[in-house]
């Protein structure tokens, strides 16, 4: 089996996983809220990650020498995942996923702020066509912006930021040791959120299956993109993470009768080329 075929396995895991994610947790918020949702979601995966942690001899590799930058790093995620959940239970799935794909833009305008990175010209170009696809998702029909669509475009920023931060603390960490600390404080972060009000559902029998599935497929679709960007270049794999916007477009006219603007997926083909362009000629590292 040829490596591009193998990444190209991997990447269907990934889309499936992450598709299986938006349908979950679409479900999951017709009873709890995004921080219940997160706290839930985060505890399901450090359960997860200890059992793996354990049963593969890794949990000595989680250290405290960058709590620092987890911190901040797991903040952003937080944040991000939080508008993300809500952003798939109040626009179409494909509109949410379109502008999810601007995150690598972010990376490219942020990256000189936190990394002392310079941007190459076509880094520039890059993001000037990712914006543009912005504004045709973002307003697709002349139909005004919505909460849902601003939360759909500010979780981008908040996974470009966690790529920037993931980009740091690599150097030094494990996965495991990301992981860890991924899970655990935004289980923390879900807890103390949830609890503000004095009123934090618990899931209930119809709920918790869906609680778990949105844990497992959060953490398989990362493994699964990670797996698949070891086996073959970003330059492949890439796009083929793209399929995602069209397959949700499917998955939301069939669950839900989601109409599809013919903007949403002109929008995202900009953005995709935005992206790919960064990719591909700025040799830029992908933030997913």
């Amino acid at each position: 089996m040829t490596p591009t075929l193998r990444a190209a396995i991997w990447m269907i895991g990934a889309i499936t996983a992450f598709t299986l994610m938006a349908v979950a947790g679409r479900a999951a918020a017709l009873n709890l809220d995004t921080f219940e949702i997160m706290f839930y979601r985060s505890c399901v995966g450090f359960a997860i990650v200890m059992a793996c942690a354990v049963g593969f001899g890794t949990l000595d590799q989680v250290r405290a020498d960058r709590l620092g930058l987890h911190f901040i790093r797991n903040v952003a995620h937080f944040t991000g995942q939080n508008l993300w959940f809500y952003a798939i239970t109040v626009i179409p799935l494909a509109q949410v996923f379109a502008l999810e794909f601007t995150g690598p833009i972010w990376v490219i305008l942020l990256s000189p702020l936190i990394l002392k990175e310079r941007i190459r010209p076509l880094g520039i170009a890059a993001a000037i066509i990712g914006f543009i696809g912005i504004l045709l998702v973002a307003k697709p029909g002349g139909t005004t912006i919505s909460p849902g669509i601003i939360a759909a475009a500010l979780c981008a920023i908040g996974f470009g930021l966690t790529a920037i931060f993931t980009r740091l603390l690599t150097k030094t960490q494990t996965i495991t040791c990301i992981l860890f600390y991924l899970t655990g404080m935004q289980a923390i972060f879900g807890l103390i959120c949830a609890g503000l009000d004095g009123d934090m559902a618990l899931p209930t029998a119809i709920t918790l299956p869906w609680m778990i599935l949105i844990g497992i497929a959060g953490l398989t679709a990362h493994f699964c993109l990670t797996k698949a960007l070891s086996i073959a270049p970003a330059t492949l794999v890439m796009p083929l993470d793209f399929l995602r916007l069209p397959i949700i477009a499917v998955v939301g006219i069939i669950l839900y009768a989601e109409p599809v603007d013919i903007w949403v997926i002109v929008g995202g083909t900009l953005i995709f080329a935005g992206n790919y362009v960064n990719i591909r000629f700025g040799h830029a590292k992908s933030p997913k």
